[in-house]
């Protein structure tokens, strides 16, 4: 069953009438999604001190994160855009701005070559599976960062960091359950970066990170001397450290038997005239290349019911998907729908945008299928490390 979407209601009534059963609440980001929103913001981009401040977190006025993640994730913003964008920048900030550019598209490489693998230990046999809380919110840090993460659904990378940490590491609960919850909070909800972030945090992809005072101190003044636990802080010290075993190799790691499935399409492939485009949460923006292409064409986005229910994403995602489809309905002809987008596809001539994740595989009878918009083209070669990856890229 299809319902259709009407883009003149409020996200609120929409959320009212269409997707209750099929998120977790959360309210609204203060973070606006759309094509528009994503334009300013980069017109607003600044990376200077980007590479002394990307780690701070208090006060606001000193972070150097530039909040562009959530644009980035669903290509409003194309890595290759944001990349071209800081070409003027000071040298080390340039430099430290597109090594982070580069491992979004390390991760987004590697989903896209081992997909479902990404959700077992890749290296190390770190904790997955424990169930439970794994961040105590008697701890102010703690709460201050959940509390952010809840409310606004973004986080500096130092936070994410502290957070994966403290539920593994620290607290010995699964990474697994951990990522989930920080996933269906994200507005840059990316199973790549996620899923790259805690096993890289954690250990299981290299060495655990050790969340400890130290670091809130540093980052984050003032919060430890409001904390009640203060006197008897649980991460006084660095945890202690730990050799995690090995997995069982992950071939795929070491080289991909198939790169072309990895890298979908490197031109426009047709098999016939389509007579829409759809849209993924992949790619929303206004360069899509299935849009790009077929500038006369209506355009359709199918919310995934079934996904919906199962992921039970926060409401902040979904206003900003809301948001983003109404920016866009001012300058296309866009029908927006809740039901399956593989069945619409088989039954529909449309053209498609491809993505490096799993599930894009469920996709059939496409009339054309276009690239995706990679910064750097998949290679062949060994991706277990960034570093790895990176010595092989063009």
């Amino acid at each position: 069953m299809t319902e259709t979407i009407d883009l003149a209601a409020t996200a609120d009534e929409i959320l009212e009438k269409h997707f209750v059963g099929l998120h977790s609440g959360g309210g609204k980001s203060s973070i606006e999604g759309g094509q528009t929103a994503a334009n300013q913001a980069l017109a607003n981009l600044d990376i200077r001190r980007y590479a002394s401040d990307r780690s701070e977190v208090l006060p606001l006025s000193r972070r150097g994160a530039t909040v562009l993640s959530p644009y980035i994730r669903h290509n409003l913003l194309t890595l290759q855009e944001v990349w071209d964008a800081v070409k003027d920048a000071p040298a080390n900030d340039r430099e430290k701005f597109r090594d982070e550019l580069l491992w979004q598209e390390y991760a987004r490489h590697l989903y896209g070559r081992i997909g479902e693998h990404f959700f077992d230990n890749l290296r190390f046999q770190q904790n997955r599976d424990s169930p439970g809380d794994g961040w105590n919110r008697d701890m102010s840090c703690i709460n201050l960062v959940v509390g952010e993460l809840e409310v606004d659904g973004w986080l500096v990378n130092q936070t994410r960091m502290w957070l994966a940490s403290h539920w593994t590491v620290r607290n010995g609960k699964g990474w697994l359950h951990g990522q989930e919850r920080m996933y269906q909070n994200l507005l840059d909800g990316s199973r790549a970066a996620n899923l790259l972030g805690w096993q890289w945090t954690v250990g299981s992809a290299g060495k655990p990170y050790g969340f400890a005072r130290w670091q809130v101190e540093k980052r984050a003044p003032g919060v430890c001397f409001k904390c009640p636990l203060k006197k008897n802080c649980p991460i006084d010290g660095f945890p202690a450290e730990i050799e995690l075993p090995p997995t069982e190799k992950l071939t795929l790691l070491e080289s991909d038997p198939n790169l072309a499935s990895t890298t979908g399409p490197l031109v426009t492939t047709k098999t016939r005239t389509p007579r829409e485009v759809l849209i993924t949460v992949d790619s929303l923006g206004d360069k899509d290349p299935a849009m790009a292409a077929n500038p006369e064409l209506p355009v359709v986005f199918v919310f995934n019911r079934d996904a919906l229910g199962k992921l039970q994403l926060s409401s902040k995602r979904l206003h900003f998907y809301i948001e983003t489809l109404k920016d866009l309905s001012t300058r296309r002809d866009l029908t927006v729908l809740l039901g399956s987008p593989y069945d619409y596809a088989k039954s529909r001539d449309v053209a498609v945008t491809f993505a490096p994740v799993p599930s894009f595989k469920k996709f059939e009878n496409l009339a054309e299928l276009h690239p995706y918009q990679w910064l750097r083209t998949p290679h062949a070669k060994n991706v277990q490390s960034f570093s790895a990856w990176r010595r092989s890229i063009h």
